[in-house]
């Protein structure tokens, strides 16, 4: 704590007490609302609504629906929010991220927040890590809003999309942030208004906050189309790999370095980087390649798919690691999430290196896919009106919070002082003696009955200490990426006295984990960290499960200088004060400079992935601003605007353009090339071809309006041989559609290429972000011309007998973060019905001029 803050407070401290006063009228009212009847403390809800379409505010209900909540909670669950809890719901609906300690009630806390904001009748939605806590917490806090009569729904998994539609339409919504984000794209897919599941994005409330908006936001969300490509490059490339030998550089290999021109002595065939996680081939490897591949220069342009392909097999074999980064089962890669250890089923690493993974583990390399549709998780939650989060660890990232997401951290006191004694950490020379101190600690504290809560970053390592305890004849249970499915129940049990639990990371995270009475006695639950993770936010939550609502507790992390963390970020100097000391074989070293050290290690690391993810951002921000146009113009034509303006503007540009391109402005009339007009511009639009003696005399300008006169004179002719005006509109909209979604999702495809191969720019002293954009801004500007050449093409030559009708431009096969997208096909309940088929009410007309105008 620095000397200002000592002097002057923290910036929670100075929020809290500005907010001091709406929390005591929130108390205040507390025997107001005891003194109604259940169906009295309902009719509040019909008031409030009322108050507000008269012009009052939320902030001006806040007090008055918070006690409300406070009563009906108390009421239909039997639980009362504590004054931290409402301090809690305040941050929430001002829009800012409330840090509380694990067991503080945290998804109490939202209640309050969320039928203030669902007042106002444009949902509100509570936003979880995994299927099982939105369900539990929908079925659980849900008894409250139903209580005051709003409507509460969750979407899970396996819901087809008229359940989603439903779940949405409540006042309150309990969703993963996956489900939210994919159905956002996906309703940006769909060709007809009813499709739509969403019906916009008012206020998002984000539990465990850090893991949706810190975590996952370093993947974006993508859907995936089949992509024609052949996998026998993976396993070719992967062949190749296995025979290059690893070497070593004098220097670090860095983008800069070679920018720099700096001399790097290098040995074998490639260098591994492990901090930056790169793998660099040596120019002995270069040759070695070409020879494989029998190519004469590897960094030719045309070599470029090689080049992409060699550098994943590389990566999958010496940077991608079995059972811990990824597991083998049935068959199948399948992703371990780093922050949890749990499998996500579904989720495929992008840029082809899950294909490169399934060639070195030799099971099948599936097809290629084409992007369809992405978003980040930042540009995605920052499109709600308003968002809240929380957690019980989000201060280290203050800053990610406030620069990206403009929310402010607003640390929340406990509700009972917190007992849990945190030890300093425990540091050894070797692995073999952490392990061996870990399982001693184990053994010591079952002897006597206190449970035990033992966090691994890796399944092999949980099975490693699983392997040690079962010699040892301790009784345990083993909670990894493998066996999930028990995952609450078993993390629930952790506290019973006798209990040893092994967890990767922080699964079962939102479960809480209560103490039996002797538990309680015997120091409470035994926090047992066998290795800093790279964040001390993930270190922070293992302690944490520990010592809720002023439960005894203690924590303790077991470090050896193999670790990881020690051997890449920890300096050589501090190794060196190590071995000075004499420590002997299994001797246990505490001290604070031990413990600065890891913990700026982990700053670093924290650093570097900021710097990721804001990259990430950076680049996405190029596409957000693209697909915030391109779904705008798609929402215009599913809403049956009438497009005809659009069309007028598209016949003006393409003529400007094709005009511009043809003839310069200081050229006469006399030197344009009148057949190249005709040739570009008649395939489009068909107007009569021009001669020299047409344009004589005329300026350019002249000849641009006369040019689009005459063209919105043929498309009026066209409009004619419609025998209803409708007919025409619904086919603009049609041919829009399409076209649009066919261009766009073969540019979001160019883009994701694009952004693969621009890191190259690096090494021509260039900028790769500003090289991203302008290409990607050109690329833009180039699609959305073609969907003006296209889209006119059609308009002008289709034939009125011809059926044009709405139809998906591709075939989704899945998305990278589950498998929401290979649920079975809805079957069509009836026979469809086309526009010139009889109406099946009866009414004898054609089903476009009777029910199908409805539509």
């Amino acid at each position: 704590m620095s000397v200002f803050t000592k002097l002057f407070g923290t910036h929670s401290e100075h929020e809290l007490k500005r907010i001091k006063p709406l929390v005591d009228k929130v108390e205040a009212l507390r025997p107001t609302m005891q003194a109604l009847s259940d169906e009295q403390l309902r009719a509040k809800t019909d008031e409030y609504k009322k108050r507000l379409a008269e012009g009052e505010t939320l902030d001006d209900l806040l007090p008055e629906a918070f006690a409300t909540v406070r009563e009906a909670a108390k009421r239909a669950i039997g639980l009362e929010p504590y004054r931290v809890q409402i301090i809690g719901g305040i941050i929430l609906h001002q829009g800012r991220i409330a840090e509380m300690r694990t067991g503080e009630g945290k998804t109490l806390v939202s209640t309050l927040p969320a039928y203030l904001n669902a007042l106002e009748g444009k949902g509100v939605h509570i936003v979880t890590v995994n299927d099982y806590l939105a369900h539990r917490d929908a079925e659980w806090m849900g008894k409250v809003h139903e209580f005051l009569g709003l409507t509460v729904g969750c979407v899970l998994n396996d819901m087809d999309n008229d359940e989603r539609r439903k779940m949405y339409n409540c006042d309150i919504t309990y969703i993963t942030n996956n489900e939210l984000g994919f159905d956002y794209l996906r309703d940006n897919m769909v060709i007809y208004k009813e499709q739509l599941v969403q019906r916009g994005l008012h206020y998002a409330i984000i539990d465990e906050v850090d893991s949706v908006l810190i975590d996952e936001a370093r993947t974006p969300l993508i859907i995936s189309g089949q992509s024609g490509k052949s996998t026998k490059l993976y396993e070719v490339a992967d062949i190749l790999a296995r025979q290059l030998q690893r070497g070593e550089a004098s220097g670090e290999v860095t983008k800069m370095s070679a920018i720099m021109g700096e001399e790097i002595t290098e040995t074998g065939d490639f260098i591994v980087n492990e901090k930056d996680k790169i793998v660099t081939l040596t120019q002995q490897g270069v040759e070695k390649v070409e020879k494989f591949f029998q190519i004469e220069n590897f960094s030719d342009a045309e070599n470029l798919e090689i080049q992409h392909n060699v550098d994943l097999a590389l990566r999958a074999n010496y940077l991608m690691f079995r059972d811990q980064d990824y597991v083998v089962k049935d068959d199948q890669v399948m992703i371990v999430d780093e922050f949890t250890g749990r499998i996500m089923p579904g989720r495929r690493y992008s840029d082809g290196l899950h294909q490169a993974i399934e060639a070195k583990e030799h099971v099948k390399v599936k097809r290629e896919s084409k992007t369809l549709a992405t978003i980040t998780f930042q540009n995605f939650f920052n499109k709600y009106d308003k968002k809240a989060g929380m957690t019980g660890t989000a201060l280290t990232e203050e800053k990610e919070f406030r620069d990206i997401y403009g929310m402010d951290v607003i640390e929340i006191p406990t509700n009972k002082p917190v007992a849990r004694v945190d030890l300093e950490d425990a540091v050894y020379m070797t692995k073999k003696e952490k392990y061996n101190a870990v399982v001693n600690a184990i053994e010591e504290a079952h002897k006597k009955g206190q449970p035990v809560l033992v966090g691994t970053i890796t399944i092999d390592i949980s099975e490693l200490l699983s392997g040690m305890l079962k010699k040892r004849g301790i009784p345990h249970k083993v909670l990894n990426a493998k066996f999930h499915e028990l995952e609450a129940e078993i993390v629930a049990d952790a506290g019973v006295h006798g209990a040893v639990t092994i967890a990767t990371n922080m699964a079962g995270r939102g479960t809480d984990i209560k103490l039996d009475d002797i538990s309680r006695e015997l120091g409470g639950l035994k926090i047992i960290g066998t290795e800093r993770h790279e964040s001390r936010r993930i270190d922070n939550q293992l302690r944490g499960r520990s010592g809720r609502q002023g439960d005894p507790g203690e924590s303790r992390f077991y470090i050896s200088l193999e670790d990881d963390l020690m051997r890449l970020f920890g300096s050589e100097r501090l190794m060196g004060v190590f071995r000075s000391l004499g420590v002997e074989e299994n001797e246990q070293i505490e001290h604070k400079m031990l413990s600065s050290s890891i913990e700026k290690a982990q700053e670093k690391i924290e650093g570097n992935n900021y710097g990721i993810r804001k990259n990430l951002l950076e680049y996405d921000q190029v596409n957000n601003e693209q697909r915030e146009i391109i779904y705008a113009e798609r929402r215009r034509v599913l809403d049956g605007e009438n497009m005809r303006d659009a069309i007028t503007k598209m016949i003006k540009d393409v003529i400007g353009r094709t005009v511009d391109q043809v003839i310069g402005d200081h050229q006469d009339s006399s030197e344009w090339d009148v057949n190249e007009l005709n040739s570009i511009l008649l395939p489009t639009i068909p107007l009569k071809p021009l001669k020299p003696e047409d344009v004589a005399k005329l300026s350019k300008k002249e000849l641009k309006e006369q040019l689009v006169e005459q063209a919105q004179e043929l498309y009026a002719e066209k409009e004619k041989l419609f025998p209803f005006p409708e007919e025409m509109r619904e086919l603009e909209r049609v041919i829009i559609l399409k076209v649009i979604d066919r261009k766009w999702m073969d540019h979001i495809d160019d883009m994701d290429q694009l952004r693969q191969g621009i890191g190259l720019q690096a090494y021509g002293q260039k900028d790769p972000l500003v090289e991203y954009k302008m290409s990607g801004f050109e690329m833009f500007d180039e699609m959305t011309a073609n969907i003006q050449l296209d889209t006119l093409r059609l308009l002008f030559h289709v034939r009125v007998e011809e059926k044009v009708e709405r139809e998906e431009v591709a075939k989704v096969t899945g998305t990278n973060k589950d498998d929401t997208l290979a649920r079975a096909p809805q079957k069509r309940a009836a026979e469809k019905v086309y526009p010139n088929d009889p109406c099946p009410c009866g009414s004898g007309k054609k089903y476009k001029q009777c029910c199908g105008r409805k539509k």
